[in-house]
């Protein structure tokens, strides 16, 4: 753990302050700080508080914990506006959803001849503990984005629609490469950088949080 690089991490996470703004908020020279996130000083309790107070963090975060996710492949931490759309999903509960899911919505685009189909994802997360510790399953929905004029052709298949929203976003270069760490950890990410900007989870009537498909991906969290 490295308080210096738990300091970078926040302010870069809080509208990617630069060290000459945290040391206006603070009080002291761009040089304190420089310091302080190279590790060659310390904050006072004074100032480590008034930290904590513009991270909205604890102290054992800022000195504790390991909070700094640094991963090249992250990028363009933003919130955006997503625009509304239609969609059509698929749920899988197995012990590897993923594939499945995925296999039945891009059916679903070719049958309907969608062009570059534009297809999320996200984890299902209503199963029951006989099913997530004895059989080791979990659930996996992937979602069919619409393009307008699109109309169902499978009675059977509900279309949803969700309005516009505010979503916390970060993008992944190659997200594949070692998917268990760095998907969950762009994750992370976003709910330190909503956290630290005082922004909260929505969960209500809309998608709560989901990830693109593709080479890359972009992964959003709804915000309040």
């Amino acid at each position: 753990m490295s308080f210096g690089k738990n300091l970078q991490y926040l302010r870069r996470l809080y509208r990617n302050l630069t060290q000459e703004g945290l040391s206006d908020k603070l009080n002291v020279s761009r040089q304190t700080v420089s310091k302080w996130e190279t590790d060659d000083a310390m904050p006072e309790m004074d100032k480590a508080l008034e930290l904590c107070k513009i991270f909205n963090c604890t102290l054992d975060n800022l000195f504790r914990d390991e909070m700094s996710v640094p991963d090249e492949k992250y990028s363009n931490l933003r919130i955006e506006m997503v625009k509304g759309f239609r969609y059509i999903s698929h749920t899988v509960l197995s012990t590897t959803p993923e594939d499945d899911a995925l296999d039945r919505v891009f059916k679903y685009a070719k049958e309907w001849e969608i062009e570059n189909p534009k297809v999320i994802g996200w984890d299902f997360p209503f199963l029951s503990p006989e099913q997530i510790n004895i059989y080791h399953m979990h659930g996996y929905t992937a979602a069919l984005v619409l393009p307008e004029g699109i109309v169902s052709k499978n009675k059977e298949l509900e279309i949803r629609q969700q309005g516009d929203h505010n979503y916390a976003a970060i993008h992944i270069e190659r997200p594949f490469e070692n998917p268990f760490v760095t998907i969950p950890g762009a994750y992370r990410t976003l709910m330190d950088y909503m956290k630290v900007n005082g922004w909260e989870h929505e969960e209500k009537d809309v998608i709560p949080c989901f990830e693109t498909y593709g080479d890359t991906m972009d992964v959003y969290i709804a915000c309040k």
